[in-house]
């Protein structure tokens, strides 16, 4: 006869094909959930403003502050002082440290320099369409980010023997 798996063994729960994950509300670091909740409440105030360049330049701020928690979570300081020396923007770092938010990163980074013009209040630098695209996209990312560090998956309770 074949001698049961120690209770508390990964074997005591059967084949990893019979293992579901079940999501638990994780901790993450104080200034990250300040980051993220900055970041939503720039939405917010976003999806209120009117003028275009306004809207732009507060969803992508939205979007930096989610980024920066994702940093504050998982990024690591440069090991050289060479390293440290250079500046890199977060949208340069993101991919680094959570390379499933590559595509978002570069979406992001693409849109720095229209940020910088509506900020500057040069007109017609962000159009309507392009503002609610951004806050849109920016909502979304904040969901993923926010999906991503309070949430992680953990084995169910085993089971009795």
């Amino acid at each position: 006869m074949a001698a049961r798996p120690h209770r508390g063994s990964s074997a005591a729960y059967g084949p990893p094909s019979d293992v579901h994950p079940v999501l638990r509300r994780a901790t993450a670091p104080r200034a990250a959930l300040d980051l993220l909740a900055q970041a939503q409440q720039g939405l917010d105030e976003a999806r209120h403003l009117e003028t275009p360049n306004e809207r732009f330049a507060t969803a992508h701020l939205a979007a930096l502050r989610t980024a920066a928690a994702v940093l504050a979570v998982r990024g690591r300081p440069e090991a050289t002082a060479r390293g440290r020396q250079r500046i890199r923007s977060a949208w340069e770092v993101l991919p680094e440290v959570a390379p499933e938010l590559a595509e978002w990163s570069a979406l992001f980074a693409a849109g720095a320099g229209r940020r910088a013009r509506a900020e500057a209040g040069i007109a017609g630098a962000a159009g309507r369409r392009d503002a609610d695209d951004l806050l849109r996209d920016a909502a979304l990312f904040l969901r993923l980010a926010e999906r991503m560090l309070l949430l992680q998956p953990s084995l169910p309770p085993q089971r009795a023997g």
